[in-house]
């Protein structure tokens, strides 16, 4: 062989194996998620695009973040409207079953988001009330023992921490358990909650950097509009997942697609 030929081999061949082996796979390409818009309700009982605007952008930063689209599913519940996401419909043994099947085929973590009205009871879900123990084993039985985020933007969310909270768990709620939550009028883009998420999830490091910038952002926003009394969303963190999630970083993703 001369060595011009060996050399045109020794290219291809580099060539070749670049071109086969796999991308570096990001923290989350293994992570299943749902978000889910509640209602389209506003707060008066006029329409509002707020919680399905929520439910696109969010799903989009998520997969900013690496989330992979084959394993995020999204829930509206009038879904006809929204061509270009292609939601399913937001009804619990749909939404159950999305989740499942997601969390079948990417096993690293878990997460769920819900953006809707709420009350003491619950998250509203297509006029239904989605209760926090129905929640809990929602995720029991789709994510078992995997690291698990919940964020539920909703009135009095808080008293889904109970119900939900585990070692390997984060809590993120727009609320506390006997707080409203504000930005679910008509003329609303987001609730003020989701509106939070949106903004600051660029600049965090990692989900717990994000549950307290959220928490802040969303108290100067309630400060600046004058709404009383605060809502003050609430953040848990288990004590297994606390050390870990920082070996799930934002900023690599986010640099990537940006």
């Amino acid at each position: 062989m001369t060595r011009g030929l060996a050399r045109l081999v020794a290219l291809l061949g580099a060539l070749w194996l670049s071109q086969a082996a796999p991308a570096t796979a990001g923290p989350f390409s293994d992570w299943a998620a749902v978000v889910v818009a509640g209602d389209w309700h506003a707060h008066n009982g006029g329409p509002t695009e707020a919680f399905d605007n929520a439910r696109r952008d969010v799903a989009q930063t998520l997969g900013r973040l690496g989330f992979r689209p084959e394993n995020l599913r999204q829930f509206s519940v009038r879904p006809e409207r929204y061509a270009d996401t292609r939601p399913g419909k937001s009804q619990l043994d749909g939404i159950y079953a999305g989740l499942a099947e997601v969390a079948e085929r990417a096993g690293g973590g878990c997460l769920v988001y819900l953006t809707s009205h709420g009350s003491p009871q619950g998250v509203l879900v297509d006029q239904q009330v989605l209760a926090p123990g129905v929640l809990g084993q929602m995720v029991d039985r789709a994510c078992g023992q995997r690291p698990t985020v919940v964020v539920i933007s909703a009135c009095f969310s808080g008293v889904f921490v109970p119900a939900l909270a585990a070692p390997n768990r984060m809590i993120l709620t727009a609320a506390r358990r006997d707080r409203s939550s504000f930005g679910c009028g008509e003329t609303d883009r987001y609730p003020y909650f989701d509106d939070c998420f949106l903004q600051s999830a660029p600049r965090a490091a990692e989900f717990a950097a994000l549950g307290r910038k959220v928490q802040a952002c969303v108290a100067e926003r309630e400060v600046k509009e004058g709404m009383k009394p605060p809502s003050e969303p609430q953040l848990y963190i288990g004590p297994q997942l606390r050390p870990l999630l920082p070996l799930y970083p934002f900023g690599a993703e986010l640099v990537r697609r940006n």
